[in-house]
């Protein structure tokens, strides 16, 4: 429990934070299961047409702080490569 109101504060920032990057990150793994899904049924035009959208979620996911900028060039190069394999 929060001994003092800034604390307190604190605690109510950090829990709506954390609610919104649940939703960030919901999102963008959502994104990629759907891609690696399409990649996988070997539906290459479907795929293709994800993959800008899948990019950008991860872009946004990695501009909001949600996840580390490398860790966000690490999954769309892997994503853009397992495309391109198709």
């Amino acid at each position: 429990m929060a001994r003092n109101a800034s604390a307190d504060k604190r605690n109510r920032q950090n829990e709506i934070r954390r609610d919104r990057n649940r939703g960030y990150r919901s999102r963008m793994r959502s994104g990629i299961k759907n891609l690696r899904t399409l990649v996988a049924s070997g539906d290459a035009e479907g795929a293709r047409a994800a993959l800008p959208k899948t990019l950008g979620l991860i872009e946004r996911t990695a501009q909001h702080g949600v996840i580390h900028r490398n860790t966000a060039d690490r999954y769309k190069s892997r994503l853009t490569k397992l495309v391109r394999e198709l």
